[in-house]
């Protein structure tokens, strides 16, 4: 018997992209199930328990941060957005309210796709992780299990993009991870490309750990410094 699909909840107010968002999605195979407005995503979200969202930012009712921060509250899920801006600030604040990744409009459907995948790829490699011993570094306390934080003992708040990404920093800790590598082990892209996305997680992780926890070695990528140990 061959498992249930995926469920994706697709949060937008333009019907086109709506619907052809959706249609894509469940060509791939998805059970897609769809929402255009703040209120409507968040109950959709309670009724459906959807495994990954595709939210776009600019909703009536209340905007697209309002309900990555109500759905996050209620249960962490992957969650895409998408924004008409690209601008470094707007990202961060959806960041900051839970959601895990980002897309430009107008953006390739492919992209997409892709994007989706290795989001839904990511939640699965979470399985692999339980047998995992916390990580002790310096002050940092890393369950890889669970997927929680400690920093001096008070718990940190972190997206599953995130936490993935200080697991990844931290397999080598004082080690440049290069951005290439990082985007591969954690996004899921070859090739290199989508640096920013890179740069932009960092800078949100950074604000949630100690601005002081993760060099940057310009051109190449990053290090997490073991700090608290003295």
């Amino acid at each position: 018997m061959s498992p249930a699909p995926r469920r994706i909840l697709v949060v937008e107010d333009e019907p086109v992209i709506n619907q052809t968002v959706s249609e894509r999605l469940s060509v791939e195979g998805y059970d897609v199930v769809r929402a255009w407005d703040g209120p409507g995503a968040v109950e959709a979200f309670a009724a459906r328990s959807p495994d990954l969202v595709v939210l776009d930012v600019m909703l009536p009712g209340f905007d697209g941060h309002e309900v990555c921060r109500r759905i996050q509250a209620e249960r962490p899920v992957p969650v895409l957005m998408l924004t008409a801006r690209d601008d470094e600030a707007d990202v961060l604040v959806g960041l900051g309210v839970g959601a895990d990744d980002y897309l430009t409009k107008p953006f390739r459907m492919r992209e997409l796709v892709a994007r989706v995948a290795a989001l839904l790829r990511r939640v699965e490699r979470a399985t692999e992780l339980a047998g995992r011993r916390p990580l002790a570094l310096g002050d940092l306390r890393v369950d890889a299990a669970a997927r929680r934080v400690w920093r001096d003992g008070e718990e940190v708040r972190l997206t599953p993009t995130e936490f993935d990404l200080l697991v990844c920093l931290a397999g080598d800790p004082g080690a440049v991870v290069t951005r290439e590598r990082l985007l591969a082990e954690v996004w899921g892209w070859p090739g290199g490309s989508g640096t920013r996305t890179v740069d932009s997680h960092v800078k949100a992780l950074r604000a949630k750990i100690g601005s002081d926890r993760i060099r940057t070695v310009h051109g190449v990528g990053y290090a997490l410094e073991l700090q608290g140990t003295r």
